[in-house]
């Protein structure tokens, strides 16, 4: 994978996360709150923030010291 495909799978990652949180905002002020499904779109949220750390991490070069 070259540089601007990782770039341009992290924007998408990133609008994922932030679609993820808005559910989840949505579903915490609902009356009738699916806690099981909260948990999960959290867990979610938490693996795409992981994936986009990783990503990010394949841009930077390795410097040895």
């Amino acid at each position: 994978m070259d540089e601007t495909e990782i770039i341009r799978l992290i924007g998408v990652l990133r609008q994922e996360h932030r679609d993820l949180d808005d559910a989840i905002d949505a579903l915490m002020f609902a009356p009738a709150s699916d806690q099981l499904q909260v948990a999960r779109l959290k867990k979610r949220k938490l693996k795409l923030k992981d994936e986009i750390a990783a990503l990010e991490d394949q841009l930077i070069p390795d410097i040895i010291a």
